[in-house]
């Protein structure tokens, strides 16, 4: 989602959908795209956005967004506005670039931005305080349960988020030190989800554990 705003409607919707099928609303853990741009302190972050911003390719970035939304901005100025239409595309892609700014009409310039930072997701600027804080509040505002990590450099990004950020959101009791789970499973879920719970739908599949010699099942 571009913005808490999208991102609250789409997560209210999820979990709609997640309660009409007869499971507990949070069964289904809902985790957003960012981009954080940090670095030892605000000016720093900021001085990395702006050279990021100039290796941008105009046109590389409209070529992804005529791609992924079937429509073709490449000639309109960059101050044109972007407004949604129907088509055979990726609707909720072409609906989510309309609403990247949360006061105003998302231009085509603002699209360019986007994507030659962020991609489809939201991202952010500041020192790792202001980072911390502002997933703290999406994740107060919007109820996700998480992020996906993207990045505007590799390993840079990550690099700067695993140094500066990650120490921040430990201290605070937001991200954890140690893992208690041996499977990614169970470090999402809980240490005592080794598989998938008896609703889910490949419980179905599941096939009992070959018995041994003894006619004890093994594991």
């Amino acid at each position: 989602a571009p913005n808490k705003n999208v991102a609250k409607e789409t997560v209210r919707k999820i979990r709609e959908e997640v309660k009409k099928a007869g499971k507990p609303q949070d069964a289904v853990k809902i985790i957003t795209m960012f981009v954080p741009i940090t670095g030892s302190t605000e000016e720093e972050a900021k001085r990395k956005y702006e050279d990021y911003k100039s290796y941008i390719s105009k046109e590389g970035a409209l070529a992804l967004f005529g791609g992924w939304t079937g429509v073709d901005v490449s000639g309109y100025a960059p101050n044109q506005e972007i407004k949604y239409i129907e088509n055979d595309a990726i609707r909720s892609a072409l609906e989510n670039f309309t609403k990247l700014k949360s006061d105003r009409a998302s231009t085509v310039q603002d699209v360019i931005d986007a994507i030659g930072i962020g991609g489809m997701g939201a991202s952010a600027i500041g020192s790792p305080e202001q980072i911390a804080n502002t997933m703290e509040e999406w994740v107060d505002e919007t109820g996700i349960d998480g992020f996906n990590i993207a990045y505007a450099t590799t390993p840079g990004t990550f690099k700067a988020f695993v140094d500066y950020v990650v120490p921040v959101l430990q201290e605070r009791g937001l991200v954890q030190k140690d893992y208690q789970g041996n499977t990614f499973r169970e470090n999402l879920f809980g240490t005592n989800r080794r598989l998938s719970g008896e609703k889910h739908f490949t419980a179905r599949k599941r096939e009992p554990p070959p018995a041994s010699d003894s006619g004890i099942p093994t594991v």
